[in-house]
Formats: structure tokens, sequence, C-alpha cells
């Protein structure tokens, strides 16, 4: 699978580990920065990452920040992506197998290499629950208010 990655400075170390996981597994990073601890902005790399999931450059992103959130609010703004931030493996499967998440949000100041490294096991290996009528009908809710307050990728 092809994931899109980006951080900021609070999440850059957690993001190398996840990345050189995710490698392990057999996955395509694309990693859209940033690439040192130096203070930056949470956008500068977000949006273009986001921006590879929403156009298909990528299946699915993974986000390191401090906290999550910021990666969170930046990626649910983008047509197309629904990112949860998730702190721990259940959470992580929850967010796949309820809500089709194509986004994981994690904060590299909450939570360890450790804890990170089965989160985003749990969330890779999670399949969405599709033959479940009362999931696909909150995803389905979910997808018309996208569709309705944003715009494609296509249309800007």
């Amino acid at each position: 699978m092809k994931i899109a990655m980006a951080s900021d400075h609070a999440g850059f170390s957690l993001k190398n580990e996840i990345k050189a996981y995710l490698e392990e597994q057999g996955h395509e990073v694309l990693d859209f920065g940033t690439n040192s601890e130096e203070s930056c902005d949470l956008p500068d790399y977000i949006y273009p990452a986001s921006l590879a999931v929403a156009e298909g450059k990528a299946e699915r992103g993974i986000f390191v920040d401090g906290v999550g959130y910021g990666s969170a609010m930046i990626a649910n703004k983008i047509h197309g992506l629904y990112a949860a931030v998730c702190q721990d493996p259940f959470c992580a499967q929850l967010a796949r197998s309820h809500s089709n998440t194509n986004v994981l949000c994690i904060g590299g100041k909450i939570i360890g290499s450790a804890i990170a490294l089965e989160v985003v096991k749990a969330w890779m290996t999670t399949e969405y629950l599709s033959d479940m009528p009362k999931y696909t009908l909150r995803v389905d809710k979910v997808k018309e208010i996208s569709e309705r307050h944003l715009k494609k990728i296509s249309e800007i």
C-alpha cells in the first residue's frame, strides 16, 4: 500500500520510526517532511500529504504532530479525507472498522514509539466493516456532509 506521511518538528522522530516500520512491512511511503526537528509550521507538510491522499497518489495517510489534533483538523478540511486521532490500538481499530478512516493522526508528545507502532499496526491491518449496515449508514452520512460542504479536488 502507498502511504503519505508528514509531520511537524514535534512528530519528526516518531514519523521516521513509523516510516521504517511501514517500509519493513512492504509499504511504499511518500514522505512529505518535515526533515528535521527545527521548528516549522504543520500545514506546510500536512496539507501536501493530504492532497496526495485526496488525489489518489496515496491510499492512506499517517500524520504525526505534537498531539495529533492539528493534523486531523487540516486533513478533515479536504474532500475525501477522513482523519482520526488515535492514541491507542483499540481506538485505531474502531477508527478503521467503524468509520473507514483513511488518515491516521498521532500525537508524538502524547505516546511513545512502542505504543505508536501498535496503533499503526492496528490501523493498517483492520478492515472496514462494510457488511454491517449500522456502520455503512453512519459513514454514508459523513460522506453526505462532505459532499454538501467541501469542494472536490477536481473542482478547485
